[in-house]
């Protein structure tokens, strides 16, 4: 049978191993799986590389906390500050994380690009700017285009509303923005949801993520 739920957090994430490149869902605040983040700050891998929307938002906790514990190596983000992230800033300032600064939409793409195994893509957002240093650069149609790479992890930590145990997953509202794109872009998909269900309760027509991109699921409903 079949079912890939895991009873905490901590054993989610249990596998998750030094220098590994892990991707991180959420855009700002919302989608984000802070109690796995935590959950692998308790672990305690180093040398991080980690790929998510931001840097961190509101509060000490999640995606900040992981950094403040000195985890990661270098971000590659699309927003390094926003509202409530300080962490970051102090890190950057005194040299010690690398930043690849990639916009969000280019980010999405080389995400998607790496679960598709497509090799590249080519686009305008970045020509003339610094974001082009060291890449190909391509004449099409009258325009300049800028090759960018795509994106893989060893990781992917993802919240959803809802699962089976399978590990068939529906998102709500800005929470589908990357996880989406992250679960099947990973080697090993771990994925926190507020529900349990069973198995047929999420419509097929209704499910974003297929479970054969997820391996690891916990549940953990919001606090009362």
């Amino acid at each position: 049978m079949i079912d890939k739920q895991v009873a905490s957090a901590d054993e989610a994430v249990d596998c998750i191993h030094d220098e590994a490149t892990v991707l991180v869902s959420g855009f700002g605040d919302s989608g984000v799986p802070t109690e796995l983040v935590d959950a692998l700050v308790r672990r305690g891998p180093r040398n991080l590389t980690l790929v998510s929307n931001n840097a961190g938002g509101y509060g000490r906790g999640g995606i900040q906390a992981l950094l403040a514990a000195g985890q990661v190596r270098k971000i590659v983000c699309s927003y390094p500050i926003s509202p409530g992230s300080v962490v970051f800033q102090e890190l950057y300032g005194a040299g010690k994380i690398e930043l690849e600064l990639v916009p969000q939409g280019t980010l999405s793409e080389r995400i998607r690009a790496g679960a598709a195994g497509i090799g590249g893509f080519y686009v305008r957002t970045g020509v003339g700017t610094e974001l082009a240093a060291g890449k190909e650069v391509r004449e099409m149609d009258g325009h300049t285009w800028l090759l960018e790479k795509p994106i893989k992890g060893d990781f992917a930590l993802v919240k959803a509303r809802r699962a089976d145990r399978w590990g068939n997953l529906d998102y709500y509202s800005v929470a589908r923005s990357f996880g989406p794109v992250m679960a099947p872009a990973a080697t090993t998909t771990i994925v926190q949801v507020q529900e349990m269900v069973e198995l047929g309760a999420i419509h097929p027509e209704h499910v974003v993520t297929p479970g054969i991109f997820v391996h690891r699921v916990v549940c953990l409903p919001p606090a009362a």
